[in-house]
């Protein structure tokens, strides 16, 4: 299925439209589903959905797997059960707004860890790149007045969203040494390690007397997370990793807060202001010249011919 999708810009476009989405059907559940329960049930349903499918590729990738249990057990915890659960706790501590700000410095956490632990190396271009993203996203944040930045106070939840952040960029740049195996059997053995990782959290909220048990539209809305949010966009995310690698592929996540802006238009009502459409072009400007320095990188450092 993925390598049908082909091109890795193709596959991480879907992946931030997915994620948009999710957003947008986060909002839908307020009310409906307890976020620590809606955690622990996504990635459970998630291995339900996948278990009977992934037999074949575990038994094929057996010895590529062999002494990578905890490997994955980590990286789903930081990627599937901390991220969310930090981001579901820190909105009840301060506004989407912030989130948002904060979250559009993923990219730059996976930029500085990347060089820091594997010395990957980035060029000017791809630098400017990340601002020009940068930028498009806090337009968006700012609601399309830089003025409002400086008005807002940091609280408790920006801090947890800080964590959240750096959970979720380590779990990029950790799925950049994941074992070569099918992309079922990564994303069913990540999807295993969070519904273990959350079941404490959720058993958690259930003796504090916060949980909710999911309604109709709870439900819906949990269908949706574990096929499309879950399985589907994760999946399509670690190609693009194994595609592009974790510095080009992070800069992706900055369509996210984007695209989320444009379903909460078209689904939630919400109205369309021009600032939207500049940044939506910010941000994908800032993607095509982040690639283009690295394709001249490639290029510049490629062998000459001998002669």
């Amino acid at each position: 299925m993925l390598s049908r999708l082909g091109h890795p810009y193709v596959l991480l476009g879907l992946t931030a439209l997915i994620w948009g989405a999710n957003a947008v059907a986060g909002k839908l559940a307020v009310g409906h589903v307890s976020p620590m329960l809606m955690t622990f049930l996504r990635w459970a349903m998630a291995v339900l959905v996948l278990l009977p499918f992934v037999r074949p590729h575990l038994k094929r990738d057996r010895e590529a797997l062999r002494g990578r249990w905890g490997y994955f057990l980590l990286i789903g915890f930081l990627g599937f059960t901390a991220f969310n659960s930090l981001f579901y706790l820190a909105l009840s501590y301060t506004t989407a707004i912030h989130a948002m700000i904060v979250q559009s410095s993923m990219p730059l956490v996976v930029f500085v860890g990347m060089f820091a632990i594997f010395r990957a190396r980035t060029t000017p271009l791809q630098l400017v790149g990340f601002g020009l993203t940068l930028v498009g996203v806090l337009l968006t944040a700012a609601h399309g007045a830089f003025s409002t930045l400086l008005h807002l106070e940091v609280n408790e939840g920006d801090a947890l969203m800080v964590v959240a952040v750096f959970c979720f960029g380590a779990y990029t740049i950790l799925l950049s040494r994941k074992p070569t195996v099918h992309w079922i059997s990564s994303i069913f053995l990540i999807s295993l390690a969070a519904a273990f990782t959350s079941a404490p959290i959720a058993l958690a909220e259930a003796a504090l007397g916060h949980a909710q048990w999911p309604d109709a539209q709870g439900w819906a809305v949990l269908v949706f997370s574990v096929l499309l949010a879950s399985i589907a966009s994760q999946s399509l995310y670690i190609r693009g990793i194994e595609m592009i690698g974790a510095n080009r592929a992070n800069l992706f996540v900055n369509l996210v807060p984007i695209f989320g802006t444009l379903l909460a238009v078209a689904v939630l009502g919400e109205p369309l202001f021009a600032y939207h459409v500049v940044s939506l072009t910010l941000v994908l400007g800032g993607i095509m010249l982040a690639e283009f320095g690295k394709r001249n990188q490639r290029v510049a450092t490629r062998p000459k011919p001998a002669g």
